[in-house]
This record gives structure tokens, C-alpha cells and sequence, in this order.
């Protein structure tokens, strides 16, 4: 049975829990240390809503039915970002003991970026947003469809819903947009598809009038 260090186990688990990430961040800057934690939660995040999806589509029951898990499509129509496979959790974690898993947490963050137009440039906001809400000196401000620093009395208003969009609400070039120009070509587009799909009917009825049947 291993001795327990009586010194360890007299420290507060604060403590403790500090001194543990220091080791874990060893020769990285303090200052920086953030963007590699934030780095990592964002790669949890996704790739557990990523797998979650995943697996619904590798199922492919009911609304999944035929559907391919690797296409990302698929994703895009859920809101869900695709992450390529050697950006994907469990394959970070069979690499974790490898001396270059800072190489290959880089590798996939920019594989993420890449399948992901929207991502581009996104972490380094939201790392550089979270450490200027943390520090009292920092130059934070809320930013419609990004970012809200919310008070206990706001979130107990909305009977403690976290999702976010309930917050921080949309960017402010969406809340001036014209509803009725917005409708009138929602509407438009609407009626060409069912131009293209009346089309789509009648020809597969053309091509069935073809096919001759032979009595047996």
C-alpha cells in the first residue's frame, strides 16, 4: 500500500488542485495556460454533441434512417459541428501519452477550423472574452450573440434555463433585419421548390409509363 504524504494530505484541495495544474501545464506561461484549458473544453464540447449525433446517425433508425455518419451534412442540419476523426475525443485520448499530443491537439483544432468555416479565429476570442470577465482590470464588455456576463437575479428570472442564446440574444445586424423583405423571400424560395419538386413528380411518372410489365 503506497504512504501517504502527510503534508499533501494537510493542504487544502484548492491547493492541491493547483499545484496539479501545475504540473499538468509544466513550461507554459501562466498567462497563456487559458487558451490551452479553454482548448480542450471546446474540444470536449463539440466532439461530445459530435458523437452524440454520431451515434444516432450510425443507428440510423427512424428520421437517421439511411442516413451517413460521416457526412457532414448531416451535422450542419442539426447545428452540430462535424469534427474529422483525428480531431474526435477518443482518438485524442488513445494519443494522449504520446510526447507531441501538444502537436496533435494543435493538428486537430485546426482540423475542426477547416471542416468549420464558423470556428475560424473563434477560441482565441472566447479565451481572450473569459480572461478579461475574470480580471477586474480586464476591457470586458457584453456583445450581442457572443457574449453576456449574466447575474444570479437575471438567470433565476428565466428559472435557471442556461442555454445561451436566451442571454446573449442575436448580433445586432439580425435584429434590424426587414420581416417583411425576409418573408417575401423565404416565401419565394419556397414556391420554386415546389415548382422543382412537381417537375421532379412528373417526370419519375413519365419514366414508370415506360416500364413494360411481362405476365408470368
Amino acid at each position: 500500500m503506497a504512504r501517504k504524504n502527510g503534508n499533501q494530505a494537510d493542504e487544502p484541495l484548492e491547493k492541491q488542485l493547483w499545484k496539479s495544474a501545475d504540473k499538468l501545464r509544466k513550461n507554459i506561461d501562466a498567462a497563456e495556460y487559458k487558451h490551452v484549458v479553454l482548448g480542450l473544453i471546446f474540444l470536449k464540447y463539440i466532439s461530445d454533441a459530435f458523437e452524440e449525433l454520431y451515434e444516432k446517425l450510425k443507428a440510423g433508425e427512424g428520421e437517421y434512417a439511411g442516413a451517413d455518419p460521416e457526412d457532414k451534412d448531416e451535422y450542419k442540419a442539426e447545428n452540430v459541428f462535424f469534427v474529422p476523426e483525428k480531431a474526435r475525443w477518443a482518438y485524442l485520448l488513445s494519443q494522449a501519452k504520446q510526447p507531441t499530443i501538444g502537436k496533435i491537439v494543435d493538428e486537430a483544432m485546426d482540423a475542426i477550423e477547416k471542416e468549420n468555416s464558423s470556428l475560424k479565429g473563434v477560441l482565441p476570442k472566447v479565451a481572450d472574452t473569459y480572461h478579461n470577465w475574470r480580471n477586474p482590470d480586464g476591457n470586458y464588455e457584453d456583445i450581442k450573440g457572443f457574449c453576456k456576463s449574466a447575474f444570479i437575479d437575471e438567470v433565476r428570472k428565466l428559472d435557471y434555463v442556461l442555454t445561451p442564446g436566451r442571454y446573449v440574444g442575436l448580433p445586432d445586424e439580425e435584429d434590424d433585419f426587414d420581416f417583411n423583405e425576409r418573408f417575401l423571400t423565404l416565401k419565394a424560395e419556397f414556391e420554386e421548390q415546389l415548382k422543382e419538386e412537381a417537375e421532379l413528380n412528373k417526370r419519375i411518372l413519365e419514366n414508370l409509363s415506360k416500364i413494360e410489365l411481362k405476365d408470368e
